[in-house]
């Protein structure tokens, strides 16, 4: 019964609204970001630990910094805090 349906194509068009929705306020809270880069797009999760000179630094989970030009940001906003890794067995 489903074979003799007619086939079309299902196309989903999902719209996304970047803003920024950070400021120099929100420094030492953690962040999300996306920016501009060639090719595409990066994202930076961390906290915001200055905002100078139209550079941002952002500090990841893994200690590394990031630094992102204000210029090449799409979108940023503040989120919650990072919930508690899973404590590992020891063997």
């Amino acid at each position: 019964m489903l074979a003799s349906w007619p086939k079309r194509r299902v196309a989903k068009v999902v719209a996304a609204r970047l803003v920024i929705k950070i400021t120099t306020q929100d420094i030492g809270s953690r962040i999300t970001t996306r920016r501009r880069v060639p090719g595409g797009f990066r994202d930076a999760v961390g906290v915001l630990e200055s905002w100078e000179g139209g550079v941002l630094a952002v500090r990841r989970r893994d200690g590394t910094l990031v630094e992102i030009p204000e210029d090449t940001l799409v979108a940023a906003k503040v989120v919650p805090a990072a919930p508690p890794r899973p404590e590992r067995r020891q063997r």
